[in-house]
């Protein structure tokens, strides 16, 4: 069981860098904080490309991975302890 505990660990640090990157990846929609500091010049028609869809789908699959390790790691502590 430790095996399995140290490998979800591992994949859960691979899956929270990747995840944070990909989120940084993402074009901006606007409204939110960097606007009311000048952020905000470009406009943005909401008209996203095959690359942003693609770029959507890997984040939503990272987000399970991700989600999917940390309720396995909890279920392996609940069970272990």
């Amino acid at each position: 069981m430790e095996i399995l505990n140290i490998i979800l660990i591992a994949l859960l640090v691979i899956t929270s860098i990747f995840l944070t990157l990909l989120i940084l990846m993402h074009k901006g929609k606007g409204g939110g904080m960097s606007d009311m500091f000048g952020g905000g010049m470009s406009s943005s028609l909401g008209s996203s490309g095959v690359a942003e869809r693609n770029l959507n789908r890997f984040t939503t699959l990272m987000a399970i991975v991700w989600a999917a390790c940390i309720i396995l790691l909890g279920i392996l502590t609940r069970f272990n302890s």
